[in-house]
Protein backbone atom coordinates (compact mmCIF):
# COMPACT_ATOMS: atom_id res chain seq x y z
CA UNK A 1 0.00 0.00 0.00
CA UNK A 2 2.78 2.18 0.67
CA UNK A 3 4.53 1.86 -2.62
CA UNK A 4 0.81 2.70 -4.53
CA UNK A 5 0.53 5.93 -2.58
CA UNK A 6 3.78 7.11 -3.34
CA UNK A 7 3.45 6.08 -6.79
CA UNK A 8 0.12 8.63 -6.73
CA UNK A 9 1.62 11.24 -4.81
CA UNK A 10 4.76 11.60 -7.14
CA UNK A 11 2.05 11.30 -10.34
CA UNK A 12 0.09 13.50 -8.45
CA UNK A 13 3.51 16.27 -8.20
CA UNK A 14 4.30 15.84 -11.66
CA UNK A 15 0.79 16.61 -12.99
CA UNK A 16 0.59 19.87 -10.54
CA UNK A 17 3.75 21.37 -12.28
CA UNK A 18 2.64 20.32 -15.91
CA UNK A 19 -0.75 20.99 -15.90
CA UNK A 20 -0.80 24.14 -14.00
CA UNK A 21 -4.21 25.43 -14.96
CA UNK A 22 -6.03 22.03 -13.85
CA UNK A 23 -4.58 21.99 -10.34
CA UNK A 24 -7.53 21.76 -8.24
CA UNK A 25 -8.94 19.16 -10.32
CA UNK A 26 -5.95 16.79 -10.21
CA UNK A 27 -5.59 17.51 -6.45
CA UNK A 28 -9.48 16.31 -6.23
CA UNK A 29 -8.88 13.71 -8.59
CA UNK A 30 -5.55 12.16 -6.77
CA UNK A 31 -8.00 12.71 -3.14
CA UNK A 32 -10.37 11.02 -4.35
CA UNK A 33 -8.37 7.70 -5.49
CA UNK A 34 -6.71 7.65 -1.73
CA UNK A 35 -9.87 7.63 -0.47
CA UNK A 36 -11.25 4.44 -3.21
CA UNK A 37 -7.83 2.37 -2.95
CA UNK A 38 -8.58 2.95 1.17
CA UNK A 39 -4.85 4.74 1.76
CA UNK A 40 -6.82 7.30 3.71
CA UNK A 41 -9.76 5.42 5.37
CA UNK A 42 -13.19 7.86 4.05
CA UNK A 43 -14.14 8.02 8.08
CA UNK A 44 -11.15 10.40 8.37
CA UNK A 45 -11.32 12.48 4.95
CA UNK A 46 -13.26 15.40 6.78
CA UNK A 47 -10.67 15.49 9.75
CA UNK A 48 -7.79 15.57 7.09
CA UNK A 49 -8.82 18.96 5.97
CA UNK A 50 -8.16 22.12 7.79
CA UNK A 51 -11.55 24.16 7.74
CA UNK A 52 -9.75 26.78 9.54
CA UNK A 53 -7.28 27.61 6.58
CA UNK A 54 -10.45 26.98 4.37
CA UNK A 55 -12.46 29.46 5.37
CA UNK A 56 -9.56 31.96 6.68
CA UNK A 57 -8.65 31.95 2.67
CA UNK A 58 -12.49 32.44 1.49
CA UNK A 59 -13.20 35.19 4.48
CA UNK A 60 -10.03 37.11 3.35
CA UNK A 61 -10.27 36.88 -0.44
CA UNK A 62 -13.56 37.89 -0.12
CA UNK A 63 -13.02 40.89 2.54
CA UNK A 64 -9.92 41.76 -0.01
CA UNK A 65 -12.06 41.99 -2.66
CA UNK A 66 -14.41 44.69 -0.97
CA UNK A 67 -11.20 46.85 0.13
CA UNK A 68 -10.20 46.62 -3.95
CA UNK A 69 -13.21 48.10 -5.01
CA UNK A 70 -13.08 50.51 -2.41
CA UNK A 71 -10.31 52.70 -4.44
CA UNK A 72 -8.74 52.97 -0.93
CA UNK A 73 -5.53 51.01 -1.71
CA UNK A 74 -4.75 53.11 -4.97
CA UNK A 75 -5.44 56.34 -3.17
CA UNK A 76 -2.89 55.23 -0.56
CA UNK A 77 -0.68 54.33 -3.58
CA UNK A 78 -1.09 57.99 -5.03
CA UNK A 79 -0.44 59.57 -2.10
CA UNK A 80 2.86 57.91 -1.49
CA UNK A 81 4.30 58.35 -4.67
CA UNK A 82 3.57 61.99 -5.18
CA UNK A 83 5.69 62.91 -2.07
CA UNK A 84 8.62 60.98 -4.27
CA UNK A 85 11.11 63.15 -5.79
CA UNK A 86 11.98 61.05 -9.18
CA UNK A 87 11.23 57.63 -10.26
CA UNK A 88 13.99 55.47 -8.48
CA UNK A 89 11.91 56.58 -5.14
CA UNK A 90 9.24 56.27 -7.10
CA UNK A 91 9.57 52.50 -7.57
CA UNK A 92 11.59 51.39 -4.62
CA UNK A 93 8.66 52.95 -2.70
CA UNK A 94 5.28 51.25 -4.49
CA UNK A 95 7.62 47.96 -4.01
CA UNK A 96 7.96 48.44 -0.28
CA UNK A 97 3.95 49.94 -0.45
CA UNK A 98 2.94 46.55 -1.91
CA UNK A 99 4.78 44.52 0.67
CA UNK A 100 3.36 46.20 3.20
CA UNK A 101 -0.11 45.84 1.61
CA UNK A 102 1.19 41.99 1.24
CA UNK A 103 1.21 41.29 4.85
CA UNK A 104 -2.34 41.59 5.04
CA UNK A 105 -3.75 40.54 1.97
CA UNK A 106 -3.21 38.34 -0.74
CA UNK A 107 -0.04 38.23 -2.66
CA UNK A 108 -1.97 38.08 -6.60
CA UNK A 109 -5.15 40.81 -4.81
CA UNK A 110 -1.67 43.09 -3.44
CA UNK A 111 -0.50 42.88 -7.36
CA UNK A 112 -3.83 44.02 -8.28
CA UNK A 113 -4.09 46.89 -6.65
CA UNK A 114 -0.68 48.40 -7.04
CA UNK A 115 0.52 47.49 -10.56
CA UNK A 116 -1.92 49.89 -12.36
CA UNK A 117 -0.30 52.41 -10.46
CA UNK A 118 2.95 51.94 -11.51
CA UNK A 119 1.86 51.61 -15.31
CA UNK A 120 0.18 54.70 -15.34
CA UNK A 121 3.52 56.39 -14.14
CA UNK A 122 5.23 54.77 -16.64
CA UNK A 123 2.51 55.52 -19.02
CA UNK A 124 3.05 59.60 -17.80
CA UNK A 125 6.75 59.77 -17.64
CA UNK A 126 7.02 57.23 -20.99
CA UNK A 127 9.44 54.94 -19.50
CA UNK A 128 8.78 51.30 -19.28
CA UNK A 129 6.51 49.63 -16.43
CA UNK A 130 8.25 46.40 -16.64
CA UNK A 131 11.39 46.74 -13.61
CA UNK A 132 8.33 48.56 -11.24
CA UNK A 133 5.78 45.97 -11.52
CA UNK A 134 8.28 42.75 -11.27
CA UNK A 135 9.75 44.65 -8.21
CA UNK A 136 5.81 44.69 -6.89
CA UNK A 137 5.58 41.14 -7.62
CA UNK A 138 8.41 39.94 -5.33
CA UNK A 139 8.21 42.26 -3.09
CA UNK A 140 4.61 40.98 -2.34
CA UNK A 141 5.88 37.83 -2.06
CA UNK A 142 8.18 38.53 0.11
CA UNK A 143 6.00 40.06 2.88
CA UNK A 144 3.63 37.13 2.32
CA UNK A 145 5.55 35.69 5.12
CA UNK A 146 4.91 38.65 7.63
CA UNK A 147 1.64 37.77 9.20
CA UNK A 148 -0.83 34.84 9.68
CA UNK A 149 -2.96 36.24 6.27
CA UNK A 150 -0.18 37.32 4.69
CA UNK A 151 -0.10 35.04 2.64
CA UNK A 152 -1.58 30.97 2.11
CA UNK A 153 1.94 29.72 3.09
CA UNK A 154 1.34 31.50 6.04
CA UNK A 155 -1.96 30.35 6.85
CA UNK A 156 -1.00 26.58 6.08
CA UNK A 157 1.56 27.03 8.72
CA UNK A 158 -0.67 28.82 11.44
CA UNK A 159 -3.20 25.64 11.15
CA UNK A 160 -0.86 23.16 11.61
CA UNK A 161 1.21 24.68 14.26
CA UNK A 162 -1.57 26.14 15.50
CA UNK A 163 -0.15 29.80 16.10
CA UNK A 164 -2.32 33.33 15.90
CA UNK A 165 -1.67 36.43 14.39
CA UNK A 166 0.79 37.55 17.55
CA UNK A 167 2.51 34.11 16.98
CA UNK A 168 4.28 35.30 13.72
CA UNK A 169 5.27 38.74 15.79
CA UNK A 170 6.35 37.54 19.21
CA UNK A 171 6.25 34.01 20.16
CA UNK A 172 7.39 32.30 23.08
CA UNK A 173 8.83 35.71 24.14
CA UNK A 174 11.44 35.97 21.54
CA UNK A 175 10.84 37.84 18.00
CA UNK A 176 8.89 35.85 15.56
CA UNK A 177 8.89 35.23 11.69
CA UNK A 178 7.71 38.63 10.79
CA UNK A 179 10.87 40.20 12.15
CA UNK A 180 13.22 37.86 10.02
CA UNK A 181 11.08 38.70 6.84
CA UNK A 182 11.49 42.68 7.88
CA UNK A 183 15.20 42.04 7.89
CA UNK A 184 15.34 40.31 4.59
CA UNK A 185 12.83 43.61 3.33
CA UNK A 186 15.84 45.65 4.39
CA UNK A 187 18.48 44.01 3.03
CA UNK A 188 16.51 43.50 -0.48
CA UNK A 189 15.86 47.58 -0.15
CA UNK A 190 19.99 48.42 -0.42
CA UNK A 191 19.49 45.91 -3.81
CA UNK A 192 16.97 47.66 -5.14
CA UNK A 193 18.60 51.34 -4.54
CA UNK A 194 21.57 49.47 -6.60
CA UNK A 195 19.30 48.41 -9.78
CA UNK A 196 17.46 51.48 -9.69
CA UNK A 197 20.26 54.11 -8.59
CA UNK A 198 20.58 55.77 -12.46
CA UNK A 199 16.49 56.48 -12.66
CA UNK A 200 16.52 59.73 -11.62
CA UNK A 201 13.50 61.54 -13.48
CA UNK A 202 11.08 63.77 -11.64
CA UNK A 203 8.06 62.32 -10.72
CA UNK A 204 4.57 64.09 -9.38
CA UNK A 205 0.92 62.79 -9.97
CA UNK A 206 -1.78 65.19 -10.94
CA UNK A 207 -4.45 63.55 -9.92
CA UNK A 208 -5.37 61.01 -7.04
CA UNK A 209 -7.94 58.49 -6.85
CA UNK A 210 -11.18 59.22 -4.89
CA UNK A 211 -12.44 56.41 -2.31
CA UNK A 212 -15.73 55.20 -2.79
CA UNK A 213 -16.80 53.40 0.01
CA UNK A 214 -14.99 53.26 3.55
CA UNK A 215 -16.74 50.29 5.12
CA UNK A 216 -14.13 47.35 3.51
CA UNK A 217 -11.45 49.62 5.11
CA UNK A 218 -13.10 49.14 8.42
CA UNK A 219 -13.73 45.56 7.63
CA UNK A 220 -10.32 45.00 6.66
CA UNK A 221 -8.74 46.48 9.81
CA UNK A 222 -11.49 44.93 11.99
CA UNK A 223 -10.17 41.35 10.83
CA UNK A 224 -6.64 42.38 11.65
CA UNK A 225 -7.63 43.26 15.12
CA UNK A 226 -10.29 40.60 15.70
CA UNK A 227 -7.20 37.92 14.75
CA UNK A 228 -4.98 39.88 17.17
CA UNK A 229 -7.27 39.89 19.91
CA UNK A 230 -7.99 36.18 19.22
CA UNK A 231 -4.12 35.34 20.17
CA UNK A 232 -5.35 36.12 23.55
CA UNK A 233 -8.17 33.66 24.04
CA UNK A 234 -6.48 30.31 25.82
CA UNK A 235 -8.96 27.36 24.71
CA UNK A 236 -11.02 28.37 21.92
CA UNK A 237 -12.13 26.61 19.28
CA UNK A 238 -9.95 25.70 16.25
CA UNK A 239 -12.11 26.95 13.71
CA UNK A 240 -12.03 30.67 15.28
CA UNK A 241 -9.91 32.09 12.64
CA UNK A 242 -12.22 31.07 10.22
CA UNK A 243 -15.09 32.22 11.89
CA UNK A 244 -14.16 35.82 12.00
CA UNK A 245 -12.66 35.76 8.56
CA UNK A 246 -15.90 34.58 6.83
CA UNK A 247 -18.03 36.32 9.73
CA UNK A 248 -17.22 39.80 8.67
CA UNK A 249 -16.98 39.13 5.00
CA UNK A 250 -20.92 37.96 5.61
CA UNK A 251 -21.07 41.35 7.57
CA UNK A 252 -19.76 43.51 4.40
CA UNK A 253 -22.03 41.60 2.02
CA UNK A 254 -25.16 41.44 3.97
CA UNK A 255 -24.40 45.43 3.97
CA UNK A 256 -23.45 45.90 0.57
CA UNK A 257 -26.82 43.96 -0.74
CA UNK A 258 -28.65 46.12 1.45
CA UNK A 259 -27.11 49.40 -0.27
CA UNK A 260 -27.63 48.27 -3.99
CA UNK A 261 -30.34 46.74 -3.44
CA UNK A 262 -28.92 43.80 -6.51
CA UNK A 263 -28.32 40.25 -5.86
CA UNK A 264 -26.15 40.36 -8.77
CA UNK A 265 -23.11 42.16 -6.72
CA UNK A 266 -23.64 38.63 -3.70
CA UNK A 267 -22.85 36.40 -6.55
CA UNK A 268 -20.44 38.56 -7.95
CA UNK A 269 -18.36 38.56 -4.67
CA UNK A 270 -18.70 35.01 -3.68
CA UNK A 271 -17.12 34.59 -7.82
CA UNK A 272 -14.26 36.61 -6.75
CA UNK A 273 -13.33 34.48 -3.82
CA UNK A 274 -10.59 31.97 -5.72
CA UNK A 275 -12.71 29.00 -5.32
CA UNK A 276 -9.51 26.95 -7.74
CA UNK A 277 -6.81 27.82 -4.50
CA UNK A 278 -9.58 26.42 -1.82
CA UNK A 279 -10.66 23.16 -4.01
CA UNK A 280 -6.72 22.77 -4.67
CA UNK A 281 -6.11 22.78 -0.62
CA UNK A 282 -8.89 20.33 0.08
CA UNK A 283 -7.78 17.82 -2.14
CA UNK A 284 -4.14 18.55 -0.85
CA UNK A 285 -5.25 18.36 2.80
CA UNK A 286 -6.53 14.56 1.85
CA UNK A 287 -3.53 13.60 -0.04
CA UNK A 288 -1.11 14.38 2.65
CA UNK A 289 -3.40 12.73 5.14
CA UNK A 290 -3.11 9.60 3.37
CA UNK A 291 0.77 9.66 3.02
CA UNK A 292 0.84 10.50 6.60
CA UNK A 293 -1.33 7.85 7.16
CA UNK A 294 0.64 5.20 5.53
CA UNK A 295 4.04 6.36 7.09
CA UNK A 296 5.68 8.10 3.59
CA UNK A 297 6.22 11.14 5.46
CA UNK A 298 8.16 9.43 8.48
CA UNK A 299 10.29 8.00 5.60
CA UNK A 300 10.76 11.43 4.13
CA UNK A 301 11.85 12.83 7.38
CA UNK A 302 14.03 9.35 7.97
CA UNK A 303 15.63 10.72 4.14
CA UNK A 304 16.92 13.88 6.04
CA UNK A 305 17.99 12.92 8.97
CA UNK A 306 20.24 10.94 6.89
CA UNK A 307 22.11 13.14 5.06
CA UNK A 308 21.87 15.60 7.65
CA UNK A 309 23.01 13.46 10.55
CA UNK A 310 21.97 15.29 14.83
CA UNK A 311 23.16 18.20 13.22
CA UNK A 312 20.16 20.78 13.43
CA UNK A 313 22.35 23.55 11.42
CA UNK A 314 22.93 21.52 9.01
CA UNK A 315 18.95 20.36 8.37
CA UNK A 316 18.13 24.05 9.06
CA UNK A 317 20.34 24.79 6.43
CA UNK A 318 19.00 21.84 3.91
CA UNK A 319 15.00 23.00 4.51
CA UNK A 320 15.47 26.80 3.60
CA UNK A 321 17.76 26.51 0.34
CA UNK A 322 16.10 23.41 -0.36
CA UNK A 323 12.76 25.25 -0.17
CA UNK A 324 13.90 28.12 -2.00
CA UNK A 325 14.95 25.96 -4.71
CA UNK A 326 12.26 24.16 -5.16
CA UNK A 327 9.65 26.83 -4.77
CA UNK A 328 11.16 28.23 -7.55
CA UNK A 329 9.82 25.70 -9.97
CA UNK A 330 6.69 24.54 -8.38
CA UNK A 331 3.90 26.28 -6.87
CA UNK A 332 4.98 26.74 -3.09
CA UNK A 333 1.26 25.81 -1.83
CA UNK A 334 1.49 21.94 -2.07
CA UNK A 335 4.81 21.81 -1.65
CA UNK A 336 4.53 23.93 2.21
CA UNK A 337 1.63 21.46 3.08
CA UNK A 338 3.40 18.40 2.27
CA UNK A 339 6.51 19.67 4.22
CA UNK A 340 4.73 20.69 7.42
CA UNK A 341 4.28 17.18 8.43
CA UNK A 342 7.71 16.24 6.82
CA UNK A 343 9.50 19.14 8.86
CA UNK A 344 7.36 18.40 12.49
CA UNK A 345 8.20 14.67 12.07
CA UNK A 346 12.10 15.41 11.57
CA UNK A 347 11.97 18.13 14.65
CA UNK A 348 10.35 15.14 16.83
CA UNK A 349 13.10 12.74 15.52
CA UNK A 350 15.73 15.23 16.42
CA UNK A 351 14.28 15.73 19.96
CA UNK A 352 14.09 20.03 18.93
CA UNK A 353 10.96 22.48 18.89
CA UNK A 354 10.09 22.63 15.67
CA UNK A 355 9.56 26.33 14.91
CA UNK A 356 13.24 27.08 14.04
CA UNK A 357 12.54 24.37 11.42
CA UNK A 358 8.83 25.68 10.29
CA UNK A 359 10.09 29.15 10.04
CA UNK A 360 13.24 28.17 7.55
CA UNK A 361 10.55 26.35 5.69
CA UNK A 362 8.65 29.60 5.43
CA UNK A 363 10.81 31.80 4.99
CA UNK A 364 12.29 29.64 1.55
CA UNK A 365 9.41 28.02 0.62
CA UNK A 366 7.74 32.10 0.03
CA UNK A 367 10.29 34.21 -0.91
CA UNK A 368 11.82 30.85 -3.47
CA UNK A 369 8.98 31.98 -5.61
CA UNK A 370 10.61 35.10 -6.34
CA UNK A 371 13.68 33.71 -8.52
CA UNK A 372 11.50 32.51 -11.44
CA UNK A 373 8.35 34.32 -13.44
CA UNK A 374 6.56 30.74 -12.74
CA UNK A 375 7.88 30.75 -9.74
CA UNK A 376 4.75 32.22 -7.71
CA UNK A 377 1.08 33.06 -8.57
CA UNK A 378 1.84 37.16 -7.94
CA UNK A 379 4.45 37.00 -10.58
CA UNK A 380 2.49 35.47 -13.22
CA UNK A 381 -0.35 38.41 -12.33
CA UNK A 382 2.00 40.73 -12.96
CA UNK A 383 3.66 39.13 -16.05
CA UNK A 384 -0.07 38.89 -17.25
CA UNK A 385 -0.43 42.65 -16.75
CA UNK A 386 2.56 43.24 -18.60
CA UNK A 387 1.72 40.79 -21.32
CA UNK A 388 -2.25 42.97 -21.16
CA UNK A 389 -0.24 46.23 -21.78
CA UNK A 390 1.96 45.51 -24.39
CA UNK A 391 5.25 44.45 -22.55
CA UNK A 392 6.50 40.83 -23.10
CA UNK A 393 9.19 40.23 -20.04
CA UNK A 394 11.70 36.73 -20.75
CA UNK A 395 12.74 35.09 -18.07
CA UNK A 396 16.18 36.37 -17.35
CA UNK A 397 14.96 39.73 -17.77
CA UNK A 398 12.84 38.98 -14.62
CA UNK A 399 14.96 37.00 -13.10
CA UNK A 400 17.74 39.55 -13.75
CA UNK A 401 15.99 41.79 -10.53
CA UNK A 402 14.31 38.05 -9.23
CA UNK A 403 17.83 36.58 -8.00
CA UNK A 404 19.39 39.24 -6.50
CA UNK A 405 16.52 40.65 -4.35
CA UNK A 406 16.09 36.91 -3.33
CA UNK A 407 19.16 35.93 -2.29
CA UNK A 408 19.11 38.65 -0.62
CA UNK A 409 16.28 38.48 1.48
CA UNK A 410 16.79 34.89 2.41
CA UNK A 411 20.05 35.44 3.28
CA UNK A 412 18.88 37.82 5.94
CA UNK A 413 16.39 35.77 6.99
CA UNK A 414 17.77 32.69 7.48
CA UNK A 415 20.49 34.19 9.45
CA UNK A 416 18.05 35.84 11.83
CA UNK A 417 16.09 32.72 12.25
CA UNK A 418 18.99 31.19 13.10
CA UNK A 419 20.80 33.37 15.81
CA UNK A 420 17.31 34.19 17.15
CA UNK A 421 15.47 30.55 17.13
CA UNK A 422 18.71 28.01 17.45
Amino acid sequence: MKEIALGLFILTYVLLLVFPKIRAFIALGSAALFVILGILPAGDVFGAIDWNVILMIAGTMGIVSLFIDSKMPALMADVLIDKMPDVKWATISLALFAGVISAFVDNVATVLMVAPVALNIAKKLNISPIPSIICIAISSNLQGAATLVGDTTSVLLGGFANMDFMDFLFFYGRPGIFFAVQAGMLVSTFVLLYIFRKDKTPIHLEEKETVEDYFPTVLLLGMILLLIAASFIQGKPNITNGIICTGLLGIGLIRELMKTKDHSTFKKRIAEIDHFTILLLIGLFVVIGGIVEVGIVADISDLFLYVAGDNVFLIFTIIVWASVFFSAFIDNIPYTATMLPVVAAISTAMGIEPYLLFFGLLTGATLGGNITPIGASANITALGILRKNGHEVSTFEFMKYGIPFTLAAVTAGYLFIWFVWS
